[in-house]
């Protein structure tokens, strides 16, 4: 027969209390995303169609810099955001251009 010593039994009631602990916090982080993106408006959260401001496009460009495009009332941006440094690429976009102008054909 196996005997169980008081030791062995304590490191395993110190395993599982850990266990159940991170299950609880899991379970309880879950739970708040699941309510969180069902609609539930947590605490100073905006209404989506009141805000101002909003991120169109974000492309990574080295693991310090990225370019975005944010519109603010109803104008488009393009920003350099840096580890240091941030600048106004251009101001005002124009909205939906299809083609580049390098991609043009003349005829």
């Amino acid at each position: 027969m196996i005997t169980a010593d008081a030791e062995n039994i304590s490191w395993l009631r110190i395993v599982l209390a850990f266990a159940v602990v991170f299950g609880l916090i899991a379970a309880f982080g879950f739970a708040l995303k699941r309510l969180g993106s069902k609609g539930l408006r947590m605490p100073g959260a905006a209404a989506r169609a009141a805000r101002r401001l909003e991120l169109v496009e974000n492309l990574p460009l080295d693991m310090r810099r990225r370019l975005v495009i944010v519109r603010c009332d109803g104008e488009e941006h393009l920003l350099l955001l840096g580890a240091h440094q941030d600048i106004v690429v251009q101001n005002a976009l124009k909205k939906n251009r299809k083609t580049p102008p390098e991609a043009k054909t003349q005829e």
